[in-house]
């Protein structure tokens, strides 16, 4: 069987976090803008580098200097970007893009706007895959595709079909100057409606024209109409056979047309369990019978794993479990090698079995009764402030924890650090006026991580970091086993915190579902069982924290939307799981507050399941979509109270008082004032001190002058 390999995705992180250090050290002038651009060609130069070692075929000029998102509005000349700080404007200055969820992944992106620009001024401003292509001449040039790019913009609904023509035009001049290019369509294993079908055959016809030969990327879900997109003038179809098992009983159908080549995504690029090779082989040698041309790839972009487990010191058997980015071009170099011998070879499969850890097993522990809780309201003032959660992780931080995990402090000397840190973060947030404070999380790496290596049935990484957005990182947690709380998860510091206030101390936990949406889970297990273990702990530990006295719980669920399958008629089964995961949580007989926090998520939507949730105060960010979140507020009949993100804490800028009303004064609309709350956006982790006090205090000036001028209207 004549067998090419073919990949894409891979992380452009590095193994040290390079991407990382050089975009940083640039904002803060460590580094100049030269060092800054040989940086970034040399991790192009190492993704290439480990492409060629094991796959004939891979991408060029995937990587990008924040965003590619952002680039490809640049490309085609939605914005004027003269230099770098142009650029990083639009990241992370006054001019910053809404930061979205890109589909059902923990990455986001930057949504380009179309509102009020002029169709007729797009044209090609920049040909990046030129540029890239001219450095790296083996490779194919990479694009997001043009229905793709339009359908994750914003402010184009009014003129779409205009706008894709035009965007189809920009993409002919840029793909006649090559042979082949690789384009990536995730957008079409969303729900397409079939009069769309005919607009997207024009566009790839009008693309075509320039002479390229096109190798058509999807992924993260199967296609609905994949047969009708058989006409497409493409050269090759890319194809997700791991989560869209719907693509291969189209194929057993209506087979696949000899004219062109299927490229099979045949290992998984979101999950880190080895592949099943002989499984994997059947299935080829299988849809081989039915396709006449076959190559075989990931299913899914590589950027969503962690670049390689020999940086990991687990235990032999556990690694012989798993497979990171660079095992998984391993994999397909294997898988290659198998399908193109006459004879299988049983001892490379034999070494490349996927070993089930001694760990894991299946035990369903039972649920108890979800009973809606009434909803609670404090004796607090009007527009109480509050934060999300975490204060800035210093660089003192860090290397304290890097310290105790590396056994260089004892437990007492880590335990009076974190307590030094706490009472420092709860006499700033007196000092600042905040009216429900928290205890800072200076003991917790990650959201995420943090909970898992408290909870029984994961693992945690010393190296398997992946981006979540532009230089913002996170190591996901294997769960490999059954979950179980044996140890208090944040009730030691939560206490502490309140014998140091006679203010409320807020608890911070993490919600089942984005325990699961940011971890590697287990694939032997079903998830709702995954989310109901997590939700027990989450409930044993609030438990323990109320008979100590805490009122105010807040369970973090950023996540819940995100989760969302792509394609809207599984939704019901999916949220059913998740909303009933967050009331096993939430469902306490006391007299307290829940809260929870979602962000960047379009809540239109899934409303309907929001109101399903059991808590009394919700959190949400507001700067970065000027608002127009709480729409979907306004449409249902919410009786709950909003805690309004008024400041964007992704942004290294300290908001204007002028700022953070424009927020407020479009929420007051909506929100009655003895239901809003006034918070950041997100969490302070990542942001300086200097900015966090300042914005702090101009977000209380907010409050008291909200106060004041409702106390006055009511007298």
């Amino acid at each position: 069987m004549d067998i090419k390999a073919y990949a894409y995705g891979l992380p452009r992180l590095g193994e040290k976090r390079e991407y990382k250090k050089l975009i940083e050290g640039y904002w803060k002038g460590k580094i100049d803008e030269k060092s800054l651009r040989e940086g970034i060609e040399s991790l192009q130069r190492y993704m290439i580098d480990n492409y060629k070692k094991y796959v004939d075929m891979y991408p060029v000029g995937e990587i990008t200097y924040y965003d590619n998102m952002l680039d490809m509005a640049i490309i085609v000349g939605l914005y004027d970007v003269q230099n770098l700080q142009d650029y990083y404007d639009l990241c992370r200055g006054k001019r910053a893009l809404k930061l979205t969820k890109w589909f059902d992944t923990n990455y986001h992106y930057l949504a380009p706007d179309f509102s009020g620009k002029d169709v007729k001024e797009l044209e090609l401003k920049w040909n990046k895959p030129s540029f890239y292509k001219s450095k790296f001449p083996d490779g194919i040039p990479y694009l997001i595709g043009p229905y793709t790019f339009l359908k994750l913009s914003r402010g184009v609904d009014n003129n779409f079909e205009e706008l894709l023509n035009k965007i189809g035009e920009i993409y002919t001049k840029i793909c006649c100057n090559f042979e082949i290019v690789h384009i990536e369509e995730p957008s079409f294993v969303t729900d397409i409606k079939k009069c769309e079908i005919k607009t997207i055959e024009d566009l790839y016809k009008k693309i075509a024209e320039s002479g390229v030969k096109i190798n058509l990327i999807t992924y993260y879900d199967s296609i609905d109409f994949l047969k009708d997109f058989y006409d497409l003038p493409v050269k090759s179809f890319g194809i997700d056979l791991i989560n869209g098992k719907e693509n291969l009983i189209t194929i057993e159908k209506y087979g696949f047309p000899d004219d062109k080549i299927l490229i099979a995504g045949v290992v998984n690029g979101r999950n880190i369990w080895r592949t099943d090779l002989e499984r994997t082989l059947r299935l080829i040698e299988d849809i081989s019978k039915r396709v006449k041309n076959i190559w075989i790839s990931n299913a899914g972009p590589l950027y969503h794993l962690p670049i390689t487990i020999k940086n990991e010191n687990f235990p032999e058997n556990i690694k012989k479990s798993l497979s990171f980015a660079n095992e998984r071009l391993e994999e397909l170099k294997v898988l290659k090698l198998l399908l193109s011998s006459e004879k299988v070879n049983e001892d490379i499969i034999k070494d490349y079995e996927r070993k089930n850890l001694e760990y894991i097993y299946f035990d369903e522990r039972s649920m108890p009764k979800v009973e809606k809780r009434k909803h609670v309201h404090l004796d607090l003032p009007l527009f109480p402030t509050t934060t999300i959660g975490s204060f800035p992780q210093t660089k003192e931080v860090r290397v304290i924890r890097n310290k105790y995990k590396n056994g260089l402090i004892t437990d007492m000397e880590y335990n009076n650090f974190i307590k030094q840190k706490i009472g420092e973060v709860i006499e700033l947030q007196e000092k600042i006026g905040l009216d429900v404070l928290v205890h800072g999380e200076f003991e917790r790496s990650d959201m995420v991580e943090y909970f898992a290596e408290k909870l029984d049935g994961f693992l945690t990484t010393k190296n398997g970091w992946i981006i979540s957005y532009g230089t913002r990182c996170y190591k996901p947690p294997i769960n490999f086993g059954n979950i179980k709380r044996t140890k208090p998860l944040a009730l030691n510091e939560i206490v502490y915190a309140r014998t140091l206030t006679e203010k409320p101390v807020k608890a911070i936990l993490t919600g089942p579902v984005t325990m699961i949406a940011w971890s590697y889970v287990r694939d032997d297990v079903r998830i709702d069982v995954i989310a109901n273990q997590i939700a027990l702990c989450i409930k044993e530990e609030i438990e323990d924290l109320v008979k100590e006295g805490v009122k105010i719980i807040q369970i973090d669920e950023p996540a819940f939307r995100e989760k969302a399958p792509l394609k809207k008629r599984k939704w019901r089964n999916y949220f059913r799981w998740a909303v009933n995961a967050f009331n096993i949580a939430s469902s306490i007989d006391s007299d307290i507050q829940i809260h929870t926090h979602m962000c960047y998520s379009d809540f239109g939507e899934i409303m309907e399941y929001i109101l399903k949730m059991n808590f009394d105060v919700i959190s949400v960010e507001a700067t970065r979509s000027r608002g127009e979140i709480l729409d979907s507020f306004e449409k249902v009949n919410f009786d709950r109270e909003i805690g309004l993100g008024v400041w964007d804490v992704h942004s290294p800028r300290v908001p204007e008082i002028d700022e953070m009303f424009r927020v407020v004064d479009r929420a007051l609309k909506v929100i009655p004032p003895d239901k809003f709350w006034i918070n950041p956006d997100c969490g302070l982790k990542t942001r300086g001190w200097d900015e966090v006090i300042a914005s702090l205090n101009n977000m209380v000036k907010v409050a008291n002058i909200l106060r004041a001028r409702f106390q006055d209207s009511n007298k």
